[in-house]
């Protein structure tokens, strides 16, 4: 498939209408713990999904300076507000991310104390397990001593944003804390790559899931951590030798379409997008900024191919798996089901954008 810089950009209006547009339709509406109905389709909820969906729009909107984007973003952040926020969970927190990173650009008085009052209280309230790690608490589960990879994008970027973007070094330290927390118990030493999550009632894996898009969160968060905030010297250099060895395990397992599968090591479950748009991403970013050789370029470039494939043309990216709660087997994993997202939206665009940046070089994906 070739690949040119106008190709893209079509594709990337499609994908922001398509997000916007996204609608449930009553198959995968969950009970919140506070009785309420939980919509993790719908474009105007606030929830993970729809915190992923406006990251990307707000990283789009950066790049491009759009000015319906920016309204567009802002709109759905002030309906939300004036509605009032939910209870404070892993989840819940993903918007504000795209929230903070708007605000160090804009400096719109109303949002820094919304901002502010859930960055503290992060830190300060949020229940973590042994050794300081985030539990994964999220809107219609408490789950008791777990870690889960989603954790690090969800809410550590956040704090790195919010601390980067006020200079309240607490925040970044929390963040950083919370990156090796994580790694420590959920990098998988042997094959390089990430397992879903960890428990420390029993102290083990789970079904050791290598899962993909759960690998993608790492692989985009360590990215854009060490890109948008000041990180301690040793922390980066350990994080990034962390994606190093991440990223040689990926390289061996990329399929001859581009796309990667929803177990990365296994060759039975299903080519996952969304997966494959934050790999995209985080190898075009790499070695953009000088952190990966020419073959990591390339296999970003053969995934930015495979996401365009999956583009349709109602903007909605096709073949990405469903919200995946923890799984005890393997088989749990491959019976995930399909539905269009926020956050296969936002990895897409996320992509895309980053394949922008190389415009020169995107027929190496044909």
């Amino acid at each position: 498939m070739a690949v040119s810089a106008a190709h893209v950009r079509t594709a990337l209006d499609r994908l922001v209408a398509g997000m916007t547009g996204l609608r449930a339709d009553g198959r995968f509406d969950e009970p919140n713990l506070d009785g309420t109905p939980g919509d993790y389709v719908s474009f105007d909820s606030w929830e993970w999904p729809q915190g992923v969906g406006l990251y990307g729009l707000v990283k789009l909107w950066a790049r491009t300076g759009d000015a319906s984007l920016l309204a567009t973003i802002e709109d759905w952040y002030d309906r939300r507000i004036a509605a009032g926020l939910p209870a404070m969970n892993v989840n819940t927190t993903a918007p504000m991310l795209a929230l903070s990173e708007l605000w160090r650009r804009q400096r719109q008085p109303r949002f820094e104390p919304v901002l502010r009052d859930w960055a503290r209280r992060v830190v300060e309230t949020m229940p973590r397990t042994p050794e300081g790690g985030f539990q994964h608490n999220v809107s219609d589960k408490i789950n008791d001593d777990e870690l889960w990879d989603d954790t690090l994008f969800m809410v550590a970027l956040f704090l790195a944003s919010f601390g980067q973007a006020t200079g309240e070094r607490r925040f970044v330290d929390e963040a950083e804390r919370q990156f090796l927390v994580h790694a420590r118990y959920l990098a998988d030493i042997h094959s390089g790559l990430w397992f879903h999550g960890w428990t420390f009632r029993g102290r083990h894996n789970f079904a050791r899931a290598l899962w993909g898009r759960g690998n993608s969160w790492i692989t985009v968060g360590i990215l854009d951590l060490v890109d948008m905030a000041d990180i301690s010297p040793s922390v980066r250099a350990y994080l990034l030798g962390v994606l190093e060895t991440q990223i040689a395990a990926l390289l061996r397992l990329q399929a001859p379409s581009g796309a990667w599968r929803t177990l990365l090591d296994d060759p039975a479950s299903y080519e996952e997008i969304s997966a494959t748009a934050g790999f995209g991403y985080g190898l075009m970013k790499a070695a953009r900024i000088g952190l990966g050789p020419a073959e990591w370029r390339k296999a970003g470039l053969k995934a930015l191919a495979a996401v365009l494939a999956n583009v349709g043309d109602d903007g909605v990216v096709a073949n990405v798996s469903y919200g995946t709660r923890m799984g005890h087997d393997l088989q749990f994993y491959r019976d995930i089901p399909i539905q269009p997202t926020g956050y296969g939206q936002a990895l897409a665009i996320l992509c895309l954008a980053e394949g922008l940046e190389n415009p020169n070089e995107m027929t190496e994906a044909a």
